[in-house]
């Protein structure tokens, strides 16, 4: 990862955001949080299609054949984000309230939000067990206590990192992979990077590299993905600059 090279097209980009016009710019959010609520959603198994969630989001409309909760996911998905986005906007700091306010939001009509597991779980096909509700109590406070200690660090890895340590804790007894990718985001967000979208397509390799973290504590495979997907949005939004006095 070459991080210096992401701050600089990051620091170009924030100088020459006022060059872009306001309507391509919101154009081009809209486009990526039906994007983002779209791919987020689908990695956990909801079958909304790409169209029928802009459907959704955009025209407000409902889609016929599918579960309520599938629908639930997708609109509550976007409101968590809206949420996350006023957050870091005010420069509040991440954390365990605002960590469950998300999950809270993006859990209405579905289950009680915001409130921790009491039973064990397992995660299919990892090779790492998240702790027992005592312990998960435990670590998930000593999470909290660390995020403030990491927020001069590196913000690709410390954006990895909260998503990879976050979803090892396993600590709601569902949503904790979009909460996760809320968090991720979060943090890309307040450090002045775009906030990314891992595709549904996409899905293996970033399972694959949660699973390194997850069971041995390997950050590298996950925070170069991510840096990967940070660059691909810089210069995109770059690009839209190109040749604006």
């Amino acid at each position: 990862m070459d991080y210096q090279r992401l701050c600089e097209k990051r620091d170009r980009l924030q100088k020459a955001c006022a060059r872009i016009p306001e309507d391509i710019m919101s154009t081009f959010e809209k486009s990526f949080e039906v994007e983002y609520t779209h791919n987020s959603t689908a990695i956990e198994g909801n079958t909304l299609t790409l169209v029928q969630t802009k459907v959704i989001l955009e025209d407000g409309l409902s889609v016929g054949g599918k579960t309520l909760r599938e629908i639930y996911e997708v609109a509550n998905h976007a409101r968590a984000f809206g949420y996350v986005k006023s957050c870091v906007a005010s420069g509040s700091p991440l954390g365990e309230d605002i960590v469950k306010e998300i999950h809270a939001r993006l859990m209405e009509n579905i289950q009680i939000g915001g409130v921790y597991r009491n039973m064990e779980v397992r995660i299919t096909g990892a090779g790492h067990k998240p702790p027992y509700p005592s312990e998960m109590y435990r670590q998930i406070k000593e999470f909290f206590a660390l995020l403030p200690q990491k927020t001069e660090r590196n913000r690709i890895e410390l954006a990895a990192w909260t998503h990879g340590e976050f979803v090892r804790l396993h600590p709601f007894s569902d949503g904790n992979g979009r909460t996760s990718r809320m968090l991720m985001n979060y943090q890309l967000m307040a450090g002045g990077f775009l906030p990314a979208s891992i595709a549904k397509e996409n899905r293996l390799e970033y399972f694959e590299a949660l699973d390194a973290y997850g069971a041995s504590g390997d950050l590298e495979p996950f925070a170069e993905m991510l840096a990967g997907l940070e660059e691909q949005r810089l210069d995109e939004y770059l690009s839209i600059t190109c040749g604006m006095a």
